[in-house]
């Protein structure tokens, strides 16, 4: 039986098991209760509460707005709602680099207030230093490669990265980097395929890509866009499992038309 069957709680040390298994890891988003208790009881393995809270829930063009606060309210949000996945929750923008002793307070203040179960952080050997320290707390640590929407800034687009020889050597090496320094699992985000797939191969840790081919250990997408209640993003690795910005937006319209007809509430509605 597959092991993802049998665990009632899903932990790191499961994810490396899958791994060893060839058992895919199924990974998406969450950042309410509601939404976070439907896909934790569906059978999800990762819940990710992710800085792209800052897009679809409070409607930023970019990841980098964020707080640590709004983070952490998120974070508590989706934590109490779950029974099964691992809960992984974002340090945003300006919490980590460059300071290391800012990054393990953040972690801290993250692990503490939400009950998470681990954090995700971008970047390679240039934030080592605040891995490490984070690490030494007993923190588990998701490590997070090639389009880094916190350097959106410094990439100036969204296409997609390491296409070039220079910049694919260094995702490599921030892959061993991140696997030799105790990171539990990568996701790789927005890479040419044959680079994922080597990556990959050739580290122990698993790999949860995001518009990064199939070769990887697991797959992440953004419940909002996943269900099509997001309509403008509409990139090549996104697959649509439903349209409910469109049910969503007639049920708004039959309730606005009921109730000025009249018909909303009628008698056995009423008390």
């Amino acid at each position: 039986m597959s092991i993802h069957k049998q665990v009632r709680k899903v932990t790191t040390h499961v994810l490396h098991e899958m791994k060893l298994r060839n058992e895919k890891i199924a990974m998406l988003t969450a950042y309410d209760y509601s939404m976070a208790r439907i896909i934790d009881n569906a059978g999800i393995d990762i819940i990710l509460v992710g800085d792209s809270a800052s897009n679809v829930m409070a409607g930023h063009e970019t990841t980098i707005p964020i707080t640590l606060d709004e983070m952490i309210y998120h974070g508590s949000s989706v934590v109490r709602a779950v029974k099964r996945a691992l809960v992984v929750v974002d340090l945003p923008f300006g919490t980590y680099q460059g300071n290391s002793k800012q990054a393990l307070s953040s972690a801290i203040r993250i692990m503490k207030e939400t009950g998470a179960h681990a954090i995700k952080m971008e970047g390679g050997l240039e934030i080592k230093e605040s891995i490490v320290r984070i690490l030494s707390a007993g923190i588990p640590v998701m490590g997070h490669l090639g389009l880094t929407p916190q350097s959106i800034h410094k990439f100036g687009t969204y296409v997609v990265r390491a296409k070039k020889e220079k910049e694919a050597q260094k995702l490599i090496e921030d892959a061993y980097t991140l696997e030799e320094t105790g990171c539990f699992a990568i996701v790789l985000e927005k890479i040419p395929s044959t680079l994922s797939s080597q990556v990959t191969k050739n580290i122990k840790i698993p790999t949860i890509g995001i518009g990064a081919g199939p070769s990887t250990d697991g797959q992440v997408l953004v419940i909002h866009d996943l269900l099509g209640i997001t309509q403008e993003f509409s990139p090549r690795f996104l697959r649509r499992y439903h349209n409910l910005f469109t049910e969503i937006k007639g049920a708004v319209r039959n309730y606005i038309n009921d109730v000025r007809s009249n018909d909303f509430p009628n008698e056995k509605e009423s008390y």
